[in-house]
């Protein structure tokens, strides 16, 4: 099996959403990983998501969703595991949104407890739970990445390998994490960077080639999308982006 293509971008409009979902087949992409907005509203209606896009296949491959895995946010995760078991989604991709100050090693230890189970939780209704790391979040520094996966159940948790966010946090061997971690990424967002701005693939600071090199290496087939934030048009950033990570990964 081959590493396929997703997209994942915010939209602000209901014409800009209905754009996406029309057009990533047409471009190329193999699914979407849809931001919060974008399917928060069918959350209790699954089958209402369904018969307005469920005949667009992969059109909700993965689900980005957040929190503080506080009581709240984790029953908040509970009602998006089942959304995502009746439509079919393969992965809950996790931001986890404390900052980074307020946490120690320990309570890093504790969260990866924490993901453990729900993740074990998410297997039992045939979807993944993968943690996105982030600038400005528990896991964002190299040793955090060790505090956080040598805690965790082994094959509970996934990692989603944010190239943009890798840098922004100060770690520029985005290659050395990608060959230390292979073992549990599930899912890459793949988005440039440069004068602390999002850019579109191909268009920023950030030298893909060893990225790619690394991906190729740990013998990666799994989802791989771009998450575009820079801000381009929806159109003109999805056929950009999957041209540069075609031209690089397949």
């Amino acid at each position: 099996m081959s590493i396929k293509l997703a997209f994942s971008r915010p939209t602000s409009t209901e014409e800009e959403q209905t754009l996406l979902f029309q057009q990533y087949r047409e471009i190329g992409y193999d699914g979407l990983q849809l931001k919060a907005k974008q399917y928060d509203p069918f959350l209790a209606e699954p089958e209402k998501f369904k018969e307005t896009w469920g005949h667009l296949p992969g059109v909700g491959s993965a689900l980005i969703a957040g929190g503080r895995l506080d009581e709240a946010s984790i029953e908040q995760l509970r009602k998006v595991f089942r959304f995502a078991s009746a439509i079919g989604t393969e992965m809950i991709v996790y931001c986890h949104g404390v900052p980074r100050a307020e946490v120690s090693p320990e309570d890093i230890r504790r969260y990866a407890d924490l993901c453990s189970d729900l993740g074990l939780e998410a297997q039992q209704q045939g979807i993944r739970l993968s943690l996105h790391h982030h600038y400005n979040n528990p896991v964002m520094y190299r040793d955090d990445f060790d505090i956080f996966f040598d805690q965790a159940k082994d094959q509970s948790v996934g990692l989603t390998v944010d190239t943009a966010h890798l840098v922004k946090s100060g770690i520029e061997d985005v290659a050395e994490v990608i060959r230390s971690f292979g073992h549990v990424i599930d899912n890459f967002h793949l988005k440039d960077f440069e004068q602390g701005d999002w850019r579109v693939l191909g268009k920023g600071a950030i030298d893909f080639a060893p990225i790619f090199g690394a991906i190729r290496e740990i013998g990666y087939t799994g989802w791989a999308s771009a998450d575009e934030e820079s801000g381009s048009g929806v159109l003109e950033g999805m056929k950009d982006c999957y041209s540069y990570m075609r031209s690089g990964l397949k």
